[in-house]
């Protein structure tokens, strides 16, 4: 990790037996309450993607979108919400994907993008893979080719990453956890 990376990880909170025992919450509020410290993850991630071609930065709802405006806004890309079932009011392409304990929905609107557009997704952490990929199939079936995907955080020893890469994808994290950390 880099001193970046190091910083940013310093300031998330760590809140343990939430939202049940035995869970490690990994708190991104203090990181969004300091101005230093928002600042630049923000700057963090626009000197990793201001040289790539973007075209748009696809967001997940909801935490995601907290880094994917201002980062389209700096990027000079358009910014794409991904978002829950029945939020988007227009044409939708869905994705289903599987949670520990059932299936969560992912929507896209049909239009978002042209095609061979390229995508960066953005979310706040990475745990099992799920929606990341979720939002990755969806992205592809609007037109759009998936550049890389990014979060703050990396879950590691869920596996979503390894899963990510496994689909075939780029991931990029600021930062890592692992459950004894």
């Amino acid at each position: 990790m880099s001193i970046y990376g190091d910083y940013i990880k310093s300031v998330i909170r760590t809140v343990p037996d939430w939202p049940q025992p035995g869970v490690k919450f990994r708190d991104i509020t203090p990181l969004l309450q300091s101005r230093a410290a928002f600042r630049r993850l923000i700057d963090g991630f626009v000197h990793r993607y201001q040289e790539m071609e973007l075209d748009a930065i696809a967001a997940i709802d909801a935490r995601g979108f907290i880094i994917g405006a201002p980062l389209a806004y700096e990027l000079s890309c358009s910014f794409v919400p991904i978002r829950k079932q029945g939020k988007l009011p227009f044409k939708t392409l869905s994705e289903t994907y599987k949670l520990e304990y059932g299936e969560a929905t992912v929507e896209l609107h049909a239009d978002a993008f042209r095609p061979g557009d390229r995508i960066l997704i953005v979310d706040d952490l990475i745990a099992t893979g799920g929606t990341m990929l979720a939002a990755a199939k969806l992205i592809q079936r609007a037109g759009g080719v998936v550049v890389e995907t990014a979060a703050i955080i990396d879950l590691v020893d869920l596996g979503g990453s390894r899963k990510i890469r496994e689909a075939g994808y780029e991931v990029f994290a600021v930062c890592t956890f692992t459950e004894d950390e």
